[in-house]
């Protein structure tokens, strides 16, 4: 296990990967965001910007500042299902910025979009026992081989976080395996 201060080995198209797999899953839930505000696209534009990210355009500051304004629309939005949408879209664009860098906090930028929308799906289930579980398994199955490998490059995710940290670090021991 690498330690905090070592650089990982990172290719273009292992970020073009978890990328691309971060945009997937943040889709799953914009429904959740555009319900309740359909006249905000900061969320689906971060999502767009990274699924073009993966599909071989270039990494631009347009699309770091898309990553930010999903961040944005998520600390606005009054809903917590909201929020965690919006927030899943701002890690799929924030993923093409993944660093190579031996960091447990990298850990949520591989997996932060899948575990916000487990969030999200699991607040507005509400009471539906094991929506957020269907959520991470459908995430660890459509995870491609880069998102598993970058992850044996990186530390364990750190405790804390919450729910979303408890997601994060299920779906880091689920890919792992």
């Amino acid at each position: 296990m690498p330690t905090e201060t070592e650089r990982i080995e990172l290719s273009e198209d292992e970020l073009r990967e978890i990328t691309g797999y971060s945009a997937e899953c943040a889709r799953r839930v914009l429904a959740v965001f555009e319900k309740e505000l359909p006249a905000d696209t900061r969320p689906r534009e971060a999502i767009e910007g990274a699924e073009a990210f993966a599909a071989g355009e270039r990494r631009t500051t347009a699309l770091r500042q898309s990553a930010w304004a999903a961040y944005k629309a998520a600390k606005e939005a009054e809903s917590p299902a909201v929020a965690a949408a919006a927030w899943s879209a701002s890690h799929a664009a924030a993923a093409a910025f993944l660093h190579p860098k031996a960091s447990a906090h990298q850990v949520k930028h591989v997996v932060g979009a899948a575990a916000q929308a487990a969030l999200a799906a699991e607040l507005v289930a509400g009471d539906a026992p094991g929506v957020a579980a269907e959520t991470l398994e459908w995430a660890r199955r459509h995870a491609p081989a880069a998102v598993g490998a970058v992850l044996g490059r990186l530390p364990a995710a750190p405790a804390g976080g919450g729910r979303v940290g408890e997601f994060i670090r299920d779906l880091d021991t689920a890919l792992r395996a």
